[in-house]
């Protein structure tokens, strides 16, 4: 027995010393997230930022007319809420993977539907989107670490900059802010939808506030060329309730209609044993 607790004592101090040695230190190109509105779009951008350490980058540790993952780990990876597009050309909204391909007088920066965190996995796939910028030098400045920023922000989109050493990659980005703001301002004009006035005249129903009004509302959604059968459900309901049986017999009786129509069995169940129950 106190062999056996013997082991047990060094096999938990040997974990412990497992866990003592597991000693953190700074990544060397540490990770960053920034996030920036523009417009009405949300964009994030997830990358690294390798430091210079007195070393030459471009044309050197950062060759020329190679492919680069545009910072270092894991690919760079940008995050459109909306559709956008990038020096002109249309990117849907969604996750993209980028590299780059540095030159002396031109870079182009490749966009690549976003599947894996890994860069290699990039280099033989076709991009959605190239882009080709030119780069811009900035006598008199050192930034130490790779850094990516959206600059010069408008209601229209903004400046993309990819900065290390004294050299500014600049991508112009563009937002639908215009189209998806008139688009807002038409539906809020024309009023509610019925879908809207849906969803009121059930709170109304359920909370037993107005069925009078909760009746109104629902039927600017039922009283339409194709109501749902979910919706006509409703309608039946408030009308049982407003003691107008009958009414709520042919109301049920279309919802039993679409339903069959549907294959739902479930409200051709409630349908069939509201009418049974009604017209008692």
């Amino acid at each position: 027995m106190f062999k056996n607790f013997t082991i047990t004592l060094l096999f938990l101090l040997s974990l412990a010393t497992i866990a003592m040695g597991q000693i953190r230190t700074p990544a060397a190109s540490p990770s960053a997230m920034f996030k920036q509105t523009v417009g009405l779009t949300e964009v994030t951008i997830e990358y690294s930022r390798p430091g210079m350490k007195g070393r030459t980058i471009f044309g050197d540790l950062v060759p020329y007319d190679k492919i680069w993952r545009l910072g270092a780990n894991q690919v760079t990876k940008f995050t459109f809420s909306e559709d956008v597009t990038v020096e002109g050309k249309e990117l849907k909204a969604g996750a993209y993977g980028l590299l780059a391909k540095p030159g002396m007088k031109t870079w182009d920066i490749h966009f690549y539907s976003y599947d894996t965190g890994n860069w290699g996995r990039y280099v033989e796939k076709t991009p959605v989107a190239v882009v080709t910028v030119t780069p811009v030098k900035a006598p008199g400045i050192k930034v130490e670490n790779f850094f990516i920023t959206i600059a010069d922000l408008t209601a229209d989109g903004g400046l993309i900059e990819f900065i290390w050493d004294n050299t500014i990659v600049p991508v112009k980005l563009g937002v639908n802010t215009d189209q998806a703001v008139m688009e807002n301002i038409e539906q809020v004009m024309a009023g509610p939808s019925a879908g809207d006035y849906f969803n009121a005249g059930t709170y109304l129903h359920e909370s037993g506030k107005d069925l009078k009004k909760a009746l109104m509302y629902v039927q600017k959604a039922t009283h339409t060329d194709s109501p749902r059968f979910w919706q006509l459900r409703r309608e039946s309901l408030i009308l049982a309730d407003l003691g107008r049986n009958a009414e709520a017999i042919t109301v049920a009786k279309k919802s039993l209609e679409l339903a069959t129509e549907a294959g739902n069995a479930d409200y051709i169940k409630l349908n069939n044993d509201s009418i049974k129950k009604w017209s008692m």
